[in-house]
């Protein structure tokens, strides 16, 4: 099961998936958008899209009532929680509040609300929790506070949850990418919507402290940002594989290009070499 899977990383690992023969249960935000069209065209008979909100309870819990009438007492081998937004890119001070609400309650809240709702099905099966977190989720990264910060919750609901269910056999995975091009970049309109909030609810003194020069310097990061983020997305969905098919899959996974390199050095040498790379 498989939610977040109208764009990016999301889109392209239930095509692969689908590809090497899984049943793809294919969660997607909107079932009538184009990326549930194009599940639909491109893939085989086997894929089933579902319309899945995963901060709407009556979804989540409509999702599970239709896959339990599918996979029935052999229940469902894997749960991979892709679901995500980022928020936009600045400081953790100039974020509004909505920003921190709206990634907590994406990115962690919906992730354990789906995993909390299919946890019956894994446990017939024992079978595989796959937590799709990020770099930014295991090492502070500036401008990523409210999205790192959620990230990292979903971090340690991990590897908690890979404890707590070991009893079962279902074994519990984060996987930690570094940057790829997603649709999790967003479109320049949502970008200027959410760009407006944060500018017009600053206050006076903040504003000033920070100066127009770089307030406006945080468009220039973001629209420079999907240069920086690679477009193969094959190392990922390699991990998503070897997380769900292994027999003893590693309960971190960093996939792409110096993506435990950062997190190496944050966990082995002092904080202020830490900042200061």
């Amino acid at each position: 099961m498989l939610p977040g899977s109208d764009t990016g990383i999301g889109h392209a690992l239930a095509k692969y998936l689908d590809s090497l023969g899984f049943v793809v249960f294919a969660g997607v935000l909107n079932e009538d958008g184009p990326g549930a069209a194009e599940l639909r065209r491109s893939c085989s008979q086997r894929l089933c899209v579902l319309q899945l909100d995963i901060t709407n309870t009556t979804q989540v819990k409509e999702a599970y009532q239709a896959i339990s009438e599918k996979v029935q007492n052999a229940g469902l081998w894997g749960v991979v929680n892709n679901a995500g937004i980022l928020g936009f890119p600045a400081d953790g001070e100039l974020l509004p509040m909505s920003t921190y609400r709206h990634c907590m309650e994406v990115n962690f809240f919906g992730a354990v609300e789906v995993s909390k709702t299919f946890l019956p099905l894994l446990r017939k099966s024992q079978g595989r929790l796959v937590n799709m977190s990020s770099m930014a989720g295991g090492i502070p990264l500036p401008r990523y506070a409210a999205y790192g910060a959620s990230k990292a919750a979903l971090s340690m609901f991990s590897g908690v949850m890979r404890q707590e269910l070991s009893k079962w056999g279902i074994k519990v995975v984060a996987i930690h990418p570094s940057g790829f091009r997603t649709g999790i970049q967003g479109t320049a309109e949502q970008w200027d919507e959410q760009e407006k909030e944060l500018l017009e609810n600053l206050p006076a003194d903040t504003r000033q402290a920070y100066g127009e020069e770089y307030l406006q310097g945080l468009r220039n990061h973001l629209l420079h940002l999907p240069s920086h983020c690679a477009p193969d997305l094959s190392p990922v969905l390699g991990a998503v594989l070897h997380a769900l098919l292994a027999r003893r899959p590693q309960g971190l996974y960093t996939p792409g290009r110096g993506a435990y390199i950062p997190l190496c050095i944050f966990c082995c040498f002092p904080l202020w070499f830490y900042d200061f790379f």
